[in-house]
């Protein structure tokens, strides 16, 4: 299986990154980042990528793909509504269309958030947006496309959020996280990771998921 991963300097791109180089199904990852991450493998391609607004100068390189786990993300915090509407949906829809154009069979996964909206017609405006985002990659022709709504992550060994009062959170909660990971309201980056892959495999009940069917198809 060839992949695509996108995110890889995040918590949860990381955290599937690592699966996927560990995993026997799959013979090909191609990141896709703004700038390099810095590991090598063997399995492991990088493309870096300044403007994820457009793809059209690495078009080429993007087909023979069977799936594309697109673990890119932005926090509402820090930006202005256009600019969290461009980085969000502009940016996944621009890379659902190269992709669907390139590998009509893929399967596309896209990690939303808990808390996201289908109906877009919320009070909050970043649920909205993950939720229009979900609808149009579920609309976009893949063979099959799902949407990750993980909650509370546990990360593995090594792994760090990008974003700063996460961090602070996770080490307050470390010394608990033997009791949580018995919770299916908790999910860890392993599980996402190999989640994702098995959802390419074996194709999941629902195109939602969330922690705890997320925690449910790692284990197929």
């Amino acid at each position: 299986m060839k992949v695509i991963i996108t995110g890889a300097s995040g918590m949860v791109g990381k955290g599937v990154l690592i699966e996927c180089i560990k995993s026997e199904a799959i013979s090909e990852i191609l990141l896709i980042n703004r700038t390099s991450i810095g590991i090598s493998n063997p399995k492991l391609k990088e493309i870096t990528l300044p403007n994820f607004l457009d793809f059209s100068s690495i078009k080429e390189k993007l087909k023979g793909f069977d799936a594309c786990f697109h673990s890119m993300g932005v926090s509402s915090a820090s930006l202005s509504t256009e600019d969290y509407f461009k980085y969000t949906y502009l940016v996944t829809k621009n890379l659902a269309e190269v992709l669907v154009e390139n590998n009509p069979k893929m399967v596309f996964i896209y990690v939303s958030g808990q808390g996201t909206d289908s109906s877009e017609k919320g009070k909050i405006t970043w649920a909205n947006v993950k939720g229009k985002t979900e609808n149009m990659v579920f609309k976009s022709g893949f063979k099959d496309s799902y949407a990750f709504r993980p909650g509370a992550i546990i990360p593995g060994k090594g792994i760090k959020s990008k974003t700063p009062w996460v961090n602070v959170v996770l080490l307050i909660f470390k010394p608990f996280y033997g009791i949580l990971r018995k919770f299916d309201s908790v999910t860890t980056t392993e599980n996402i990771g190999k989640a994702m892959i098995n959802c390419v495999k074996y194709t999941a009940t629902g195109k939602i998921l969330n922690n705890k069917t997320i925690n449910k198809m790692a284990k197929k």
